[in-house]
């Protein structure tokens, strides 16, 4: 390369020597321009000046004796940082310009366009040099120094940082759109698929996503169809009028009832409603209670959107401004400004109710037979009776001859019906019918694993009557059945280890008898009470080793025909029976195994179909979905007015109940951000579960109560619950009575201290008497104690608790109600909580330690 160059240009030539001694010259940057020896030019030729190092302002580091008051006091300079050059043609004078917009200006759908501009050209504004210097009339031509500023300017800053603080807040309610970072037409997730392929679509900022990253990046949509991140955020405008409508992807991708729930949720969210600012009627912005006031009418406008439109309050007529009328509303509505008399452009010289009106109008009046001549001022009612301005006397009605009719059918202009003439008693009443109704009040349910989370929510379900789809009750069905080939593996498991035990046991036995002649033959019998068949016996190792492999859940129940006649043997052998009979000394067997086990035969039947009763029992809701929610209301009980309840009964109380399965919480509770709009988080604890142990993911025996604990402290601490309400249910009493007396309560490690005097004669757990309560009503104050601490230390604020047991109807129907109580309490902000209710305040004065 260094011998090329220097044939092209022979001063660059080097003695070989030269070379030789020093090899950086082969690395210099050879220059290829060559002296200009031509005609002179009639252009001015660019030319670049050399870098006065001089002038680069520098910074001098800062005497470290100085004190902090003397550096305040002196008037240190300060170096602007050198900042890349604006072209001339961006950079404007003050006059041009632009604000970012305020609220109103920003919401008018008039100024849309210029706001998008104005924010997107906010980089280029431009700023007053801070090295300007008036005094010594520097011009940024000169090393530019900032000098110390006053007092006055530092609240002139402060006040403008505060306004700017304040315009990037309005302007955060507004997402970035969604950029595709792969090919065109590819999902924005997995950068998989083309323009043809099937996707959902973000109604806030407009990503696209395949089937198969939808559930992943949208999750439970409790706002409809949003990105997880743009959950909270108003949707785009232009998609308002999809609000509602499933897409074929969402309904092959989830169930029935799980896209009703969802596009309700969309339709019905409060931050996807149509904001009142962006509707103009007769020139002025909605309010809220105006927004109300005209959806709320009997005959509301059709596909309400943002946007300017013209209201007369007289006859009902509405339309879009500068366009004639689009549709007849309800009339006497206070909405909106003034009606003008250039309401729809009209250009006709005539005037009804203050409006001139269109061409079109006038073509229709003609029709009607209406005089038209000259310049006329109509009042026109809302059933179409129509009279000149100033006179009593109705001179006839427009829409009545059967011409006009299917003039305005064929010009698509509506007429009046009765469905539009409503008075304003009418109108108020609909109204105030419509404010009554209470506001949806959101529970969040969780809890650790086997807690009851999912009993919970079935009792929901069967209490307030809402029923489950077929698909529901075929997925509980299969669930079923795949559990009890489970619990039969473990009472196998189980017979296996009874007659191991059985057969040393008969050796020992033996061997303690008197020895025999050696010459005797007699048989020694390896049979015992455990023993089953060859046929059986093949089954079980079958049966053990599909659960060994954990391929338990893909053989069953697919392979429930194949093998039911095996289990109506198993369970009616006596071997088995004779294991069962010993259930409570395998560990594995969970409660619910006994009451399937019960029914094994007829349960392991193709033709079997599950009653509530088995539904409740069964363990979790489905196998796979991680997220349920159902919507019920509270009905009025005859037994109400009997009982003597401090839970009030509100028939009107709305609720929606989410439940998350533990397995989707994880270590962080990423899953939680997204219920941030929940009223209150329902935590459920199993009070049996101090004395049981786990292996966590670890291979670490994990106490299940401390790993309640931790989980609690992990959701209670949670961002998205910082303000929330919390109501801990404390489940499976029944079970606490159980054990608490074979089985301290010290067991646990976080219960060391509980140690508890029991009177002489307790009372009956079904007993109110405090005075002398049980030892598992001792146990189950003393837990709820630890919570409430435990809550206050993290919180500072009051934790509410309710006793429940699961299977127990009544239980489950006070807590939910309690629930709702808590939240009326807090929205009327009472003074005082009845003191009745133990559950809340008494529960630290009660407990005994």
């Amino acid at each position: 390369m260094a011998a090329i160059l220097r044939k092209l240009h022979p001063s660059l030539a080097t003695p070989k020597a030269v070379v030789e001694e020093n090899d950086d010259v082969l690395n210099l940057e050879y220059s290829m321009a060559l002296e200009y020896t031509g005609p002179p030019v009639t252009y001015n030729i660019p030319h670049v000046s050399p870098v006065d190092f001089d002038q680069i302002p520098t910074a001098a580091v800062a005497v470290a004796a100085l004190s902090s008051s003397l550096l305040r006091d002196l008037a240190v300079p300060v170096v602007v940082p050198i900042v890349k050059s604006r072209k001339p043609e961006l950079q404007p004078s003050p006059s041009e310009i632009v604000e970012l917009p305020r609220d109103g200006d920003y919401m008018n759908p008039r100024n849309w366009e210029s706001a998008e501009e104005s924010s997107l050209s906010s980089d280029v504004f431009s700023h007053k040099e801070e090295g300007e210097n008036e005094e010594d009339g520097q011009t940024g031509e000169t090393p530019r120094h900032a000098r110390k500023r006053s007092v006055e300017e530092d609240e002139w800053s402060d006040s403008v940082e505060a306004e700017a603080e304040a315009e990037a807040e309005a302007v955060e309610e507004r997402p970035p759109r969604a950029v595709r970072t792969g090919k065109k037409g590819s999902c924005y997730r997995c950068h998989n698929g083309n323009r043809f392929t099937e996707k959902e679509i973000c109604i806030v900022c407009g990503a696209k996503y395949c089937f198969g990253c939808v559930l992943r990046a949208m999750g439970s949509m409790p706002e409809g169809r949003k990105c997880v991140s743009c959950i909270g955020y108003r949707i785009d405008e232009g998609r308002r009028g999809k609000l509602g409508k499933c897409s074929r992807l969402l309904k092959r991708l989830l169930t029935e009832l799980e896209v009703e729930q969802i596009m309700k949720a969309e339709v019905v969210c409060k931050v996807n409603q149509l904001p009142a600012n962006l509707v103009f009627v007769n020139g002025e912005p909605l309010s809220q209670e105006e927004l109300a006031r005209l959806k709320s009418c009997k005959n509301p406008p059709r596909k309400l959107k943002p946007g300017s439109y013209w209201y007369d309050n007289v006859s009902g007529f509405w339309g879009k401004e500068g366009r004639v009328y689009s549709q007849i509303i309800s009339p006497q509505l206070n909405v909106g400004g003034n009606l003008k008399r250039n309401a729809s452009n009209g250009n006709t010289n005539i005037q009804i109710n203050n409006r001139e009106i269109t061409e079109v109008e006038l073509w229709i009046l003609k029709l009607a037979g209406v005089p038209c001549e000259g310049d006329l001022h109509y009042w026109v009612n809302p059933d179409g009776s129509y009279q000149e301005e100033g006179m009593n006397k109705v001179k006839g009605k427009i829409w009545d001859k059967a011409t006009v009719k299917l003039a305005c059918a064929l010009l698509n202009l509506p007429i009046p019906s009765d469905a539009s003439n409503l008075t304003t008693e009418e109108g108020d009443r609909v109204r105030s019918a419509q404010f009554e109704e209470r506001k949806l009040n959101k529970f969040l349910l969780v809890g650790s694993d086997q807690s009851g989370t999912s009993t919970i929510f079935k009792q929901a379900k069967i209490l307030y009557n809402v029923p489950f789809s077929e698909e529901e009750r075929q997925n509980i069905k299969l669930m079923i059945q795949s559990k009890l080939y489970g619990y039969l593996g473990i009472l196998l498991e189980g017979r296996e280890q009874f007659e191991e035990e059985s057969l040393i046991q008969k050796q020992k036995r033996r061997l303690s008898d008197q020895p025999r002649p050696s010459g005797s033959a007699e048989q020694i019998d390896e049979t015992t009470i455990y023993s089953i068949g060859p046929r059986l016996k093949a089954f079980s190792d079958w049966l053990l080793k599909i659960m060994a492999s954990g391929n338990l859940e893909a053989i069953f129940p697919t392979a429930t025909r194949e093998y039911a006649q095996f289990v109506e043997d198993l369970w009616n052998d006596a071997a088995i029976q004779a294991t069962y009979n010993r259930r409570n000394e395998l560990e594995m067997l969970p409660r619910a195994a006994t009451y399937f086990l019960n029914r094994a035969i007829e349960i392991s039947r193709t033709d079997y179909e599950p009653s509530d009763t088995d539904i409740l029992y069964a363990e979790g809701i489905t196998s796979s979905n991680s997220v349920a929610s159902v919507e019920f209301s509270c009905p009025k009980l005859e037994q109400d007015s009997i009982v003597d309840s401090p839970i009030r009964r509100d028939p009107k109380m709305r609720c929606q109940l989410i439940r998350v399965h533990s397995s989707s919480l994880g270590e962080n509770c990423k899953w939680l951000q997204m219920f941030e709009d929940v009223d209150m988080v329902l935590f459920c604890v199993a009070l049996s579960d101090y004395d049981e142990f786990y292996y966590d993911g670890n291979g670490v025996l994990v106490n299940k109560m401390m790993a309640s604990k931790q989980l609690f402290e992990s959701i209670i601490t949670h961002p998205s619950f910082e303000k929330k309400h919390f109501l801990l249910i404390l489940n499976k009493f029944d079970l606490l009575e159980e054990k608490i007396d074979r089985v301290p309560l010290s067991r646990c490690e976080w219960f060391p201290n509980f140690c508890p005097v029991i009177g002489h004669h307790p009372t009956g757990s079904n007993n109110n008497n405090i005075n002398n309560p049980t030892l598992a009503n001792r146990a189950f104050h003393y837990i709820a104690v630890m919570f409430k601490r435990l809550f206050h230390s993290l919180t500072d604020r009051k934790l509410f608790v309710s006793l429940i047991n699961g299977l127990e109807s009544d239980t489950v129907d006070e807590a939910l109600r309690y629930a709702g109580e808590i939240l009326k309490w807090i929205e009327e902000k009472p003074k005082f909580i009845p003191d009745q209710q133990i559950y809340s305040t008494s529960i630290e004065a009660s407990s005994s330690s």
